[in-house]
């Protein structure tokens, strides 16, 4: 397996697992960080648990699917925003020992890595 294909295949195993455990977790942990973030109201927890896992496994498939700059983009942009979210609601979470915001830096380098391989026209496809 090429290097470019095995960081687009970490990155499609990173967005499909995150989906799972999202929906696997839905009453636990998943509601335990809205929670943890001040939201009481269980209809708008889950409705935003679902649709992040949405989101995850849309990116997933298309990351696995479709390697593409615009794919990456859209993965870029949309991990940015939860940072973003999850920082404002949950600015502790920079300090936990496991790092589940700090990890988005390398996850994001990953997908400039491969933005820039099919700018320079070097991408595996497959």
């Amino acid at each position: 397996m090429g290097h470019l294909k095995l960081l687009r295949m970490s990155l499609v195993v990173v967005w499909l697992v995150t989906a799972l455990v999202s929906v696997l977790e839905l009453r636990g942990q998943s509601a335990g960080l809205l929670k943890a973030a001040g939201m009481t109201n269980l209809a708008w927890i889950d409705a935003l648990i679902w649709a992040g896992a949405a989101l995850d496994l849309l990116l997933g498939l298309a990351l696995w699917l479709l390697p593409r700059a615009s794919v990456y983009w859209c993965a870029l942009g949309s991990m940015v925003v939860m940072t973003i979210v999850a920082s404002l609601m949950l600015p502790s979470l920079w300090l936990h020992p496991l790092g589940p915001l700090l990890k988005n830096i390398p996850l994001a380098a990953m997908l400039w890595v491969l933005i820039q391989s099919i700018k320079n026209n070097e991408m595996e496809i497959s």
